[in-house]
């Protein structure tokens, strides 16, 4: 039975996160596209800590779980300004960052500004699941119809039945605007850490094309794919777990 979340207040909404203290380098979830901090992988990633003595800190971004806020206010920016404020204020010493699809991005970009803060030493590593970075433009916009780019102009928004819930998922045009504004595959990603890719090679949201792309944007240095044959986009089964455990344990012992 988890508890009760915490709330930290940002701008104006109240973020809900849970904490487990423990050993640096801890880890930070940061999870994906309409997900929340109780999913099958941030579970196994508390009981992992928990068992390993390390700290654990993950969140809702708003509009998701139990953060305040609306979804379709959402954007990369927002939620990057969220999950900034939350790290800098609930954790202490050096992080391994977890990122599931779009939590991908939101850790790559919090490298990118925790860098400009002059914070580089805060994270130990990366894990990146199925990541999604400038999934709106490199992975969506492509594929738009014309009808939904019509109710991106006219209506500011469109929907799109969800493989994942009952709900659709909502795409607004801010989204995409912000999108660009946030984009990380347009040159050397510098990470100043060791970074691993879990990837499943049968993701129809996130093809393994994209992370190979994304490879070619980090250093070659420090930094692992690991392809998942028959893989999917959520990574949840018993042997995805595994990895994810063994993966998390590797970067953990790597970052000392």
């Amino acid at each position: 039975m988890n508890p009760a979340p915490e709330f930290l207040t940002v701008s104006g909404t109240d973020i809900a996160f849970r904490r487990r203290s423990g050993a640096s380098p801890g880890l930070v979830w940061l999870g994906g596209f309409r997900s929340d901090m109780l999913g099958t992988k941030a579970e196994t990633l508390d009981r992992w800590a928990a068992d390993h003595g390390r700290a654990f800190l993950r969140h809702d971004y708003s509009g998701h779980g139990e953060s305040g806020g609306k979804f379709a206010d959402g954007t990369i920016s927002k939620w990057l300004a969220e999950s900034l404020a939350v790290f800098q204020a609930k954790t202490d010493g050096p992080q391994v960052l977890v990122g599931s699809s779009m939590g991908g991005w939101i850790a790559l970009r919090m490298v990118q500004e925790l860098k400009e803060s002059g914070e580089s030493n805060r994270i130990a590593g990366l894990l990146l699941l199925a990541p999604a970075p400038d999934f709106t433009q490199e992975l969506m916009q492509p594929q738009l119809t014309d009808a939904q780019k019509a109710a991106l102009t006219e209506q500011g928004y469109f929907e799109e039945l969800s493989d994942y819930s009952d709900e659709p998922n909502v795409y607004t045009r801010a989204l995409f605007e912000d999108g660009l504004k946030n984009r990380v595959m347009e040159g050397l990603i510098h990470t100043h850490s060791p970074v691993h890719i879990l990837q499943g090679m049968e993701d129809p949201d996130v093809p393994y094309q994209h992370a190979l792309k994304l490879v070619e944007h980090l250093p070659a240095d420090d930094v692992t794919l690991s392809l998942i044959k028959d893989g999917d986009h959520r990574l949840s089964r018993p042997q995805d777990l595994a990895m994810l455990e063994r993966s998390v344990e590797a970067l953990v012992e790597q970052s000392g």
